[in-house]
């Protein structure tokens, strides 16, 4: 007989090791597994230094969240770990959000934390404590499907996090679950105000853990002083329009903050049209602007592609949903898998602002058939 996490055991026979950040979801999750009478054990990451996370509200593994997570657990009655991840969350997570700003992309660092900390180290530790399963706060349900267990979205599309999941492996999944994934955020608020949880008003997390003042540009530069070189802004039709102070200011479809007025033709009138970052060349550090139309892109090509639906045959057009930004309602399209884990999207109408560094996550209904990062794209 399955328990309520699918494990053919007693829940008392059960050890589930809850990834803790010391917020209100991890919690709940701790509390509900506990209550249901699991042997729960919380562990949590230190993942970058502790004098600027306590300047950091709101940000997740920080000393004060670190703090919190231990009253949770004394509050509830289960063991408690911190681990020191610093150097890996620095080398994997803050080195390659800086690298990939110099490189002109958009990075997306708490996937790269999903991909190559909580789900990859926190999981062997998780493993080596003798734990069946590692559980998350995430809004996102695991379904076991007829092929195996299914990523899929939340109930609530408000708090739905599949995108920033679309690395998870078929492996990972296996091991992995989600409790949270069939309540609205406000159940779980009030779940943590019936567990009494120290936590229960904490508000949630904003914006990247490790910026602590939210200047992802400040951290760039510091990490990367190149990334702050000065280049030209051009006009897609080749005019020379300004000058910036490094690209790392700019990302893909931006339209406010370019620092240029508006054009002007030969007879001295303004152009009313808006300008947006068309595509930034950082070998030549050019951060290239035009019109809306100039953003429009139907092709979409893909790499690192991490697929968790059956493969299909070679050179089979997939039929799907795909997002191209966290935010972004999905948009039709057709997926054609390369060999090399690439992949070609191909969209059923034009969309604009897609930015290299960011995934692009494709679905089928609510189920996560896969997805990969945004290498290029073409008209």
């Amino acid at each position: 007989m399955l328990n309520s996490l699918g494990i053919p055991k007693a829940p008392a026979d059960t050890r589930v090791v809850v990834a803790m950040s010391g917020g209100v979801d991890s919690s709940v999750t701790a509390a509900l597994l506990r209550e249901e009478g699991y042997d729960v054990v919380g562990v949590t990451l230190q993942l970058y230094d502790h004098g600027m996370a306590v300047q950091r509200k709101g940000a997740c593994c920080a000393g004060q969240d670190i703090y919190d997570a231990r009253q949770v657990a004394d509050r509830i009655g289960i063991p408690h770990y911190v681990l020191d991840y610093e150097g890996r969350f620095g080398q994997d997570v803050i080195d390659d959000f800086a690298d990939s700003y110099l490189r002109g992309e958009t990075p997306i660092p708490c996937v790269r934390c999903n991909q190559r900390v909580k789900f990859r180290d926190l999981l062997g530790t998780a493993r080596d404590l003798g734990a069946d399963a590692l559980a998350t706060g995430h809004y996102v349900r695991r379904v076991d499907g007829p092929a195996g267990p299914e990523l899929r979205r939340a109930a609530d599309p408000a708090r739905d996090q599949s995108y920033f999941l679309f690395a998870t492996t078929r492996d990972q999944l296996d091991f992995l679950r989600f409790p949270l994934g069939h309540l609205p955020k406000t159940e779980t608020r009030a779940l943590a105000e019936r567990y009494a949880l120290p936590v229960a008003a904490k508000p949630d997390s904003q914006d990247i853990c490790f910026v602590p003042d939210g200047s992802y540009a400040d951290v760039v530069t510091k990490l990367r002083p190149g990334a702050a070189a000065p280049g030209d802004i051009v006009h897609v039709d080749g005019r020379v329009l300004g000058r910036h102070e490094g690209i790392v200011h700019y990302t893909i479809g931006q339209r406010k903050g370019l620092g240029i007025g508006g054009l002007k033709d030969g007879a001295g009138h303004t152009d009313s049209d808006p300008l947006y970052v068309i595509r930034l060349d950082a070998p030549t550090r050019r951060v290239v602007v035009g019109p809306r139309d100039a953003l429009a892109r139907t092709v979409v090509y893909l790499r690192d592609l991490n697929w968790l639906a059956p493969l299909p045959a070679p050179g089979t057009a997939i039929p799907a949903q795909v997002k191209l930004r966290s935010a972004q309602p999905p948009a039709a399209a057709t997926l054609t898998l390369g060999e090399d884990g690439t992949a070609e999207v191909r969209l059923a109408d034009p969309q604009h602002g897609i930015a290299p560094g960011q995934a692009c996550v494709a679905y089928d209904g609510d189920r996560v058939l896969g997805g990969g990062w945004i290498a290029a794209t073409a008209p």
